[in-house]
């Protein structure tokens, strides 16, 4: 839509897996004409990942990862180790404004593509480099994932039963460098506004990862805290957890999430749990002495809740003032009612996939009736039609098919 904020930028996207695509995500929702990159020798990652569709035809289209992540986007195949490859991306890259990747830095320097090459090429061009651990320093060209800065950053160190290994949250830290990395840009092409040029961006992923567990470093530095995991405990609810209702089973789980924070919310819990004499003990009329006797509460209310619906129970405790809910099966999010009333998802209709609801922004336009617009490109699905608008004739993207320069199917999965 030429409403939209980003209409008329082209976007060259050489980005993988999901902290990269995240960012060309928002900017392809937010107008921008994105052309992910991806080879068939290497195709991205992400098409991958997920592990539920291997037995399906051209199973590496249905990874619900990539699909969520690469709407609104244009994919053209280039194997760029080639010198036709390379052409081609030196030839969109002149005519992109913006350049974005996020391997380590030693790869896009190995195609002959660092920020002095796509300035040569591009003197106007943003160049948003995603490292994972920066473009210089001795961990330089060390290959890092969302995993990895769960894990260096001390958010897995948090997450996890007390008396377990530390626990990985399994990618969070992707979305969020791919959004530190969406407003640098949008700050590169305000400085570009201003005062015209290129801009070279650097954003690396475990920097915003630190700054997401900043937490720990304060409360040690100020006050010699160190933070232990608590499962599904916090520092200022008791009791807070996750209790198994009637019909709990592995196949079918049916637990139901509880947090206590104030004094007013115990008294309301200890009325609907009709008065034991056990909520009434010395000790538990604060949230230091619940705390402390977590265990002990613990099985009161599992006890008390094993044979109770906990829909019911959770409406129950919300019309009296303590925070309750069902755990959402992700599966069904959305079908979930606010999901729905709020039009967090919109359906697309993939060519291999088939019709699917897609999460879309945690935001909306007014102008906006719907962010996104088409559904993530098949591998190679648009190399033709790019190729054509560059000027390449119907012969000479015949010679770079038969080549495997570009092409729609996985080297080797033929």
């Amino acid at each position: 839509s030429t409403d939209l904020p980003l209409a008329g930028v082209r976007v060259f996207d050489a980005t993988a897996w999901w902290a990269g695509p995240a960012a060309s995500h928002m900017l392809a929702s937010l107008g921008a004409e994105v052309i992910h990159v991806e080879s068939i020798q290497r195709p991205d990652g992400m098409r991958m990942a997920g592990g539920a569709f291997y037995d399906r035809d051209r199973w590496w289209e249905q990874s619900a990862f990539f699909l969520a992540s690469n709407t609104n986007k244009r994919g053209i195949t280039l194997d760029l180790t080639r010198p036709e490859g390379l052409e081609v991306a030196q030839r969109l890259i002149r005519e992109s404004d913006i350049v974005i990747e996020n391997f380590t830095p030693r790869v896009m320097e190995g195609f002959g593509l660092d920020w002095e090459a796509i300035s040569g090429l591009n003197p106007d061009a943003i160049f948003v480099r995603m490292p994972a651990f920066g473009l210089d320093g001795p961990w330089r060209n060390h290959t890092g994932f969302a995993q990895t800065m769960e894990q260096m950053s001390g958010l897995a160190w948090l997450t996890g039963q007390r008396d377990d290994q530390p626990r990985i949250q399994r990618g969070p830290c992707d979305p969020l460098s791919g959004l530190h990395a969406v407003f640098s840009l949008l700050v590169a092409l305000e400085e570009k506004r201003q005062k015209g040029g290129g801009v070279h961006v650097e954003c690396t992923m475990v920097e915003g990862a630190l700054n997401a567990a900043s937490e720990q470093l304060v409360e040690f530095t100020a006050y010699g805290n160190r933070m232990e995991r608590q499962g599904n405990r916090a520092y200022n609810a008791a009791p807070q957890g996750l209790y198994p209702c009637r019909g709990h089973s592995l196949e079918s789980p049916q637990w139901l999430a509880l947090s206590v924070a104030t004094e007013d919310q115990w008294a309301a819990l200890r009325q609907w749990l009709g008065d034991p004499a056990w909520s009434a003990e010395p000790g538990l009329d604060d949230l230091r002495g619940r705390r402390q006797r977590h265990d002990e509460i613990d099985k009161h209310l599992a006890a008390h809740l094993a044979d109770r619906d906990r829909k019911e129970v959770a409406e129950s405790l919300r019309a009296i003032g303590v925070p309750a809910a069902v755990l959402a099966d992700p599966r069904e999010s959305s079908l979930h009612s606010q999901m729905r009333a709020r039009g967090f998802h919109e359906t697309l209709d993939h060519p291999v996939a088939g019709s699917l609801a897609h999460p879309t922004l945690p935001f909306r336009y007014a102008s906006v009736p719907s962010w996104l617009r088409n559904p993530a490109p098949t591998l190679g699905q648009h190399s033709r039609e790019i190729l054509a608008e560059l000027g390449y004739d119907e012969a000479r993207i015949a010679a770079l098919e038969e080549a495997k320069v570009i092409g729609t199917v996985p080297e080797g999965l033929a």
